[in-house]
């Protein structure tokens, strides 16, 4: 299902608050930031020309966010991002003087952050990120997860530190308990997602996501005329159309924010014009992507920067880890995870349909730009729906030619 943004806003200016989030001077305060982490490298902007040639455009680049701090997945730039921000605040405020990056390791710093505790839901990424930026100043961390994230994600984010509170019901659910502790607790909540009178923190989070995106232009030979990022809340999706439309201007890319059939969020926001929460239903294999309410902020950027929403079923996305994994002869191999090659899902899915190729002008001439969002951050379910290890499909190189 393809449909373009009807909003009234499509195309307007992004709000002035959304703008200082997205724009310019969130790139320069994000290189600051990485700049004092040495962990941190560009990840890998893999070009795929063969697979281009195939689907008849003129260039398709992958922003590889598998390998992101260690983690796996883009959520590694956001929720440790914001944790960190949140406790330099605090210090600065208990301190009376400016902290900056630079002040991370300082006792008087960590110890401001021993005193903190923060916690967020998660169906296993954003969870690994807030831990990951919790345990890098010494804060304390709960993780709130439902069953439906698999023991090897709940393992992951335990072995960072954090406690594991389980939660019945979906990741909505868990959403909600998060807050609900948290408030009863006085713990500080990191979400991904926004709420009323809940904005500034999961804007921190989105404001982490732009890093990715500008490497990106940083290593393209020219700007996308397409983008296809997934959704599940639409945060990701936010980041990603907010910052193009506030770098590009006028030249932005047509964007597509493609979600699962089953988790459509985003789409059905757009079809009500207003943040919407959608009945749950049978689990998706795209687990990362299983929402089923918008973020508040995520929609008031994207009724304004993107430019259409797609679905895409369980096969197009598992088609997409095995295209991945098994590429064209030339090209090269990537792991991707169950929601990581859910844009490229959406590519697939328009490139075979000559009237949604029309609609969105995804000609002879396009540039196509996708995101890995996340490597095989459960082996074991990578390795059932593809049938290969992934760190031999990791060290495999390109395909040879044939």
């Amino acid at each position: 299902m393809l449909i373009l943004n009807p909003d009234p806003a499509h195309g307007a200016p992004l709000d002035a608050a959304d703008a200082a989030l997205l724009g310019a001077d969130a790139a320069d305060e994000l290189a600051r930031y990485l700049a004092h982490r040495p962990d941190h490298r560009p990840t890998p902007l893999i070009a795929l020309p063969c697979l281009a040639a195939r689907l008849g455009v003129a260039a398709l680049h992958l922003k590889d966010e598998s390998t992101r701090f260690g983690l796996g997945s883009f959520k590694a730039l956001g929720g440790a991002y914001a944790v960190v921000r949140l406790v330099l605040e605090e210090a600065a405020r208990r301190l009376g003087r400016p902290v900056g990056y630079a002040d991370m390791g300082a006792p008087e710093v960590r110890n401001i952050a021993a005193t903190m505790t923060f916690a967020c839901a998660t169906d296993g990424n954003h969870g690994r990120s807030v831990a990951q930026g919790a345990a890098m100043l010494g804060s304390r961390c709960a993780i709130l997860v439902h069953a439906g994230v698999s023991p090897a994600r709940v393992a992951a984010i335990a072995g960072l530190g954090a406690e594991i509170i389980r939660v019945d019901g979906t990741y909505d659910d868990s959403v909600e308990e998060a807050a609900r502790l948290s408030a009863a607790r006085g713990w500080t909540v990191v979400s991904d997602t926004s709420w009323p009178g809940y904005e500034r923190i999961p804007g921190l989070v989105m404001q982490g996501y732009v890093a990715m995106v500008d490497e990106a232009l940083a290593a393209m030979p020219a700007p996308p005329t397409h983008v296809f990022v997934q959704a599940g809340v639409g945060g990701l999706a936010a980041a990603v159309a907010g910052h193009l439309a506030e770098r590009l201007g006028a030249r932005r890319p047509t964007l597509v924010v493609v979600e699962p059939d089953r988790a459509a969020c985003v789409l059905e926001t757009a079809r009500a014009g207003r943040p919407v929460r959608i009945a749950a239903g049978a689990p998706t294999v795209m687990a990362m992507l299983e929402c089923y309410e918008t973020s508040l902020v995520a929609w008031r950027i994207l009724a304004r920067a993107a430019d259409a929403f797609m679905t895409v079923s369980e096969e197009d996305a598992v088609a997409a880890m095995n295209r991945l994994a098994r590429p064209e002869a030339g090209d090269m191999a990537v792991v991707a995870g169950e929601s990581g090659g859910a844009g490229l899902a959406g590519l697939l899915r328009v490139a075979g349909d000559a009237g949604a190729r029309q609609a969105l002008g995804c000609g002879a001439e396009a540039r196509i730009l996708v995101f890995n969002t996340e490597g095989a951050t459960d082996t074991a379910r990578y390795r059932d729906l593809v049938g290969l290890d992934p760190a031999l499909v990791a060290g495999a190189g390109s395909a040879p030619d044939q």
